[in-house]
């Protein structure tokens, strides 16, 4: 690198850039794809890149080999792989709390090294809520060490870490840039870097085994959400008991006329479930929906509330139900609780806006948010990241809805089509595209395409169920800031930089700028997405090898495993933010559980690189 390097207009408009993206993915005043897509546009119009390179991100490697993740994982799960995961455990551990925990932080951690870690986490909230309603465990003790172990296992392999598949183009990008005589930077194959991963993996298990109920005692074990599906259970967490009743609107009642969502403003009303209208029954009618004379309200309340409520608004009670019975079958519907997580599409939305009963024919109940429980006009309630919603519905429509990945169901309820019957189809191209990826030279985006293709051929699942597996926003978001890190390369910008920071650490042995490099990669990780700061950070991290003569491989490394290390502040990461509403967890269980988790996974980190790949 030229020593006297100087800043020049493209390398101060990428800082701009850069400040710009950081500003908006913290303050979150524009989405996050929305800003990444703005991003590659000025890129394009200042000519930061090639007008030829801008796109390369789109069919890169990295969003490739993530879509055939998704895909996978997806299919994995369709087959019922994880209920099997969930019965071995609790076979297993026998109802032992040391045992469980253990066993479901050893199992996810290992999954996450094949499993993208979102999905992972999405697909594992209910098998634990499972386990805890099965055991009486708390689900306090168990969530948020499962999400901490799926986020430290996801260092053992190249696939299941956005960063981790991204790594491999930014060094290749870097490579386009070196300066005349420095040596080609390798890449890293798929288990390349298992022997930094399991030290981590074993690492995290040995905190959690030795420090759980420490972390999180039992004089704060008071569950927000216990997955104990009883009446008990939704009384004391949400105010919502009592019993199923039918009310007949008579000629006489002030009902008439009115909508389904006046009554549900009228003092003392109680839950509306179902309506009838002549012969058509239906759960979750829409708030517009009309009262005429003899329609039956199906309600949810106290017995002797609802009677005052009759007694008020001239309706006759029926203690049975004579119309509603095979609609409330708790085969067929019930009570489920869903998690909003950092990229639905519902966030910044009122309940009511979503229209979720005229769209999905589901019924919100209540929205939980850390210590608030929303009951009353639950319609004006703006959702927000981590909020826990109270839905009743039929299962199929709860699957169905689940589809656009706007939720996280936590509630295990019976889902449509599983296909047991393919399971060995989905192990067997899912361990096909490992071994390709493992023991050839094929890219790893064609050995994960071979599996999810596998089992698209196979019947493990349709092409509409592959495509709503992907989670396209980050796909999108992904491959927009891919040209971001390449931006600050050409322009010399990340060379600036080291510079710069070598000119006061220049003196620093490689483990201390190491160590260096991933505090700050930590701190932007912090505030930004995972995705965001390794784009930042790794152009950066290899200039400070090139220039200290360190193996800049390893540094780019280092910048990507620290961004999966995120466990203090939930808003910086979906897997925990997933977790934070079902487990009922507040910012000192993340201060208490992170600080330390953090500053473990860093040392283990460095002295694994030093130890593994020598003088760094």
């Amino acid at each position: 690198m030229d020593a006297g390097l100087t800043l020049t207009t493209n390398m101060a408009l990428v800082f701009a850039l850069l400040a710009f993206t950081v500003l908006m993915l913290v303050l979150e005043w524009i989405r996050a794809d929305l800003v990444a897509l703005l991003v590659i546009v000025v890129i394009g119009i200042t000519r930061l890149l090639p007008v030829e390179q801008l796109f390369e991100g789109f069919a890169g490697n990295a969003v490739i080999s993530l879509i055939a993740v998704m895909i996978m994982g997806a299919g994995l799960d369709r087959t019922g792989v994880l209920s099997k995961a969930a019965s071995f455990i609790l076979r297993m551990a026998g109802g032992v709390e040391s045992r469980v925990s253990l066993f479901i932080n050893a199992m996810v951690g290992s999954l996450s090294a094949l499993i993208q870690s979102q999905a992972l986490s999405a697909l594992f909230l209910p098998v634990v809520s499972r386990i805890s309603s099965r055991t009486g465990l708390p689900l306090k003790r168990l969530l948020l060490p499962m999400a901490c172990m799926i986020l430290c296992g996801t260092n053992v392999t190249m696939i299941s870490n956005s960063p981790l598949i991204l790594l491999n183009d930014l060094i290749a990008s870097a490579n386009r840039n070196l300066p005349p005589g420095a040596q080609t930077i390798q890449t890293f194959t798929l288990f390349a870097i298992a022997p930094i991963g399991i030290p981590l993996l074993l690492s995290g298990l040995a905190y959690f085994a030795l420090f759980t109920r420490k972390l999180l005692p039992s004089d704060e074990e008071r569950q927000k959400v216990t997955p104990g599906r009883t009446e008990t259970y939704f009384a004391e967490t949400y105010g919502i008991d009592g019993d199923v009743l039918e009310l007949m609107v008579t000629a006489d009642s002030p009902l008439v006329g009115m909508s389904v969502g006046e009554i549900e403003q009228l003092r003392g009303a109680p839950l509306i479930l179902a309506l009838k209208t002549g012969n058509e029954a239906r759960l979750a009618p829409p708030a517009d929906q009309m009262i005429w004379v003899g329609s039956v309200l199906g309600v949810l309340g106290k017995r002797e509330s609802v009677n005052d409520f009759a007694n008020t608004q001239l309706c006759q009670v029926q203690t049975r139900l004579r119309n509603f019975a095979d609609l409330f079958n708790p085969t067929r519907a019930g009570i489920s609780e869903v998690v909003v997580p950092p990229n639905s599409r519902w966030i910044k939305q009122s309940v009511g806006d979503l229209r979720l009963r005229k769209t999905f024919g589901i019924s919100v109940l209540a929205v939980n948010r850390g210590d608030q429980v929303f009951r009353e006009d639950v319609r004006q309630v703006a959702l927000r990241a981590g909020d826990t919603l109270v839905m009743h519905s039929f299962w199929r429509d709860l699957a169905r809805a689940a589809e656009s990945r706007d939720f996280v169901v936590v509630t295990d309820y019976p889902k449509d089509e599983q296909r047991p019957s393919k399971i060995w189809h989905a192990v067997t191209f899912f361990t096909l595209a490992m071994g390709l990826g493992l023991f050839t030279d094929i890219k790893l985006s064609i050995a994960m395409l071979v599996g999810a293709v596998g089992m698209l051929l196979t019947g493990v699942l349709n092409m509409d169920e592959a495509y709503g597996a992907i989670n396209w926003k980050t796909i999108f978001t992904l491959a927009c800031l891919i040209p971001l890190g390449w931006a600050m390369d050409t322009t010399g910008a990340a060379a600036w930089i080291a510079q710069e920071v070598l000119r006061y650490l220049g003196a620093w042995p490689q483990w201390g700028l190491q160590a260096v490099i991933a505090v700050i990669t930590l701190l932007v990780a912090q505030v930004v997405s995972n995705v965001g700061a390794t784009v930042m950070m790794v152009p950066m991290a290899i200039n400070v090898a090139l220039a200290s003569g360190g193996n800049p491989a390893i540094y780019a490394l280092v910048v990507a495993i620290s961004t999966s290390n995120v466990f203090v502040i939930p808003s910086a990461n979906p897997v925990i933010m997933i977790v934070t509403g079902p487990g009922g967890y507040r910012g000192r269980d993340f201060l208490r559980v992170g600080i330390p988790l953090t500053l473990l996974m860093l040392v283990v980190m460095l002295v694994s690189v030093n130890l593994v790949f020598g003088r760094g």
